[in-house]
């Protein structure tokens, strides 16, 4: 039975914001104390804000302000194009500006990982403190896709298949997204998603043109991966940073993690050998006291 996505956060004991900038309306669940720190919360394909749902609690408990945007194309927020990750990186500086902030606490998983890679490479004046989850830097990332690693791009094969018009849109969606579901599933540990979490991220997918944007971000990296002149989207990050890495994740190897590495200042890599990709969702406590510790040190 399919529930209004609108009516989540309540549900789940948080509040609903909206946030505006120009050609894009956003979408978020927001929790903890006005006046706390700010803490940003990014989710990846193909979830939406409620993939953090284990982390809101405790941050906004600890004295953070916690918004967890659903990025731009997903759920309930616009699906305004372009999806490049110059353009996701500014809806993040955007957003802090609408809180009226001027510096804030980062975190990103998977795609979300990705901008909050650039975000702080770029803004390191305005990010305080990074924490990444199972995705490497993007020049890493760049490099191992462009044929520096075949286990990698044998691991990569449904970035390929997104590059193709129309058929990942059919084929995801089918039989009321049968296959996301599928994929979900069989990627994480055992009882890791219940029927109701995945009712939801169906109910997320079922957002008019939600499925095609998500998929545009694939296309957009695509494009610019194999386009004349391209150029590194993100340097080396200067601010204080996590790398939480789950071991068994099926679609990237963790000597990416290790990789990234030098892209770091001031980083240290935490491993983590029985979680998969979804790390946060199957380390639900051990990631929001990872997060709560990391944001709490002395900032700048």
């Amino acid at each position: 039975m399919a529930h209004d996505p609108a009516l989540l956060p309540e549900r789940l004991g948080l509040a609903t914001a909206w946030f505006e900038r120009p050609g894009l309306r956003v979408h978020a669940a927001v929790a903890g104390p006005p006046d706390g720190p700010l803490v940003i919360l990014l989710h990846g394909f193909p979830e939406f804000w409620y993939s953090w749902r284990h982390q809101i609690g405790p941050l906004a408990g600890a004295g953070f302000r916690v918004v967890v945007p659903d990025q731009r194309g997903y759920n309930l927020t616009d699906k305004t194009r372009p999806f490049d990750l110059a353009t996701l990186a500014e809806d993040v500086l955007a957003l802090t500006r609408a809180c009226g902030r001027e510096s804030f606490l980062l975190a990103g998983h998977d795609w979300g990982a990705a901008v909050a890679w650039v975000v702080a490479a770029r803004h390191p004046d305005r990010v305080e403190r990074l924490a990444i989850l199972n995705v490497p830097h993007p020049a890493v990332m760049a490099r191992a896709l462009l044929g520096r690693n075949l286990r990698q791009i044998r691991r990569s094969w449904y970035i390929f298949f997104f590059q193709l018009p129309g058929l990942p849109e059919w084929s995801l969606s089918r039989k009321d997204f049968a296959r996301l579901r599928w994929l979900m599933r069989a990627s994480a540990r055992r009882g890791t998603f219940s029927d109701e979490d995945l009712q939801r991220y169906r109910d997320a997918w079922a957002q008019p043109g939600a499925l095609a944007a998500s998929i545009g971000w694939y296309r957009a990296l695509g494009r610019s991966m194999l386009g004349r002149g391209r150029r590194r989207v993100a340097g080396i990050v200067r601010v204080p940073t996590i790398m939480l890495w789950g071991e068994r994740d099926a679609a990237l190897g963790v000597e990416l993690a290790e990789q990234s590495l030098a892209y770091l200042e001031r980083g240290e890599l935490l491993r983590y050998p029985k979680a998969t990709h979804w790390l946060h969702e199957e380390e639900p406590g051990e990631i929001a006291g990872r997060l709560v510790d990391h944001f709490s040190a002395p900032r700048r």
